[in-house]
């Protein structure tokens, strides 16, 4: 069973600023999500913010883009990005 994949439109605005690669990067986290579930394990610097948050990074170096979602329910396998972009603007 799939997951159900939400983002904020705050993020869809930061979407539009990043890099095509990073871009390219970041629809594959989210396909990965989908499909897999929100542990991500197998991602840079992937790890827990806190209950039900989650961070990876989709670029290391300078600068560095992360993603963070949090799962929103898991009986319905909701999930919601909640930020996209450079790792020093990062809610955490």
């Amino acid at each position: 069973m799939t997951w159900a994949v939400t983002v904020k439109k705050k993020v869809q605005k930061q979407t539009k600023k990043l890099p095509v690669e990073i871009r390219k990067v970041l629809l594959s986290l989210l396909r990965e999500i989908e499909i897999y579930g929100p542990y991500r394990s197998n991602w840079l610097n992937y790890g827990p913010l806190g209950k039900n948050r989650y961070h990876c990074h989709l670029k290391k170096g300078k600068p560095t883009y992360v993603a963070v979602w949090e799962i929103i329910d898991k009986e319905i396998r909701l999930v919601e990005v909640s930020y996209v972009g450079t790792h020093e603007k990062a809610p955490y």
